[in-house]
């Protein structure tokens, strides 16, 4: 059951523009319910097809990134990008200042996002508990 819920696009072997729709359509023959698209530079790039095509199959999907709730996707869980770039000017700046780049610490996200588009669960037909959209960060109504 586990494997209908959790279909990852890489996993369904995207690997040229050709392949996007096809691997929606053998998602939704092999019964899945949901897709996890994980981060991508090419996923990123086609983002305006794989969004189209997750409403057109009905298929939520949970992203990486608000710039696909943005989009049009369901919702998104990850990294703050702008704090990310906020963090990184600090690092640029004590480098500016003489730190050796060796000797500062690596450094992990701080803060996360949570995103969910509510046009988007109307459209494919999902209902987004209270409970849940009380715990996003950022809801498009």
């Amino acid at each position: 059951m586990a494997e209908k819920l959790d279909v990852r696009l890489q996993s369904l072997g995207v690997e040229s523009v050709g392949d996007i729709e096809r691997v929606f359509e053998a998602a939704r023959r092999a019964g899945a319910q949901a897709l996890i698209v994980t981060p991508s530079p090419f996923f990123t790039t086609h983002r305006v097809q794989i969004v189209g095509l997750e409403a057109k199959y009905r298929l939520p999907a949970m992203h990486t990134g608000i710039e696909w709730v943005e989009t049009g996707g369901l919702m998104s869980y990850g990294p703050d990008v702008n704090d990310n770039f906020r963090r990184a000017a600090i690092y640029v700046d004590k480098i500016l200042k003489g730190a050796k780049p060796a000797d500062l610490p690596v450094e992990q996200p701080m803060k996360f996002e949570f995103a969910i588009n509510l046009k988007t669960a109307k459209q494919i037909g999902v209902t987004i508990p209270p409970n849940v959209l009380a715990r996003a960060d950022r809801v498009i109504r």
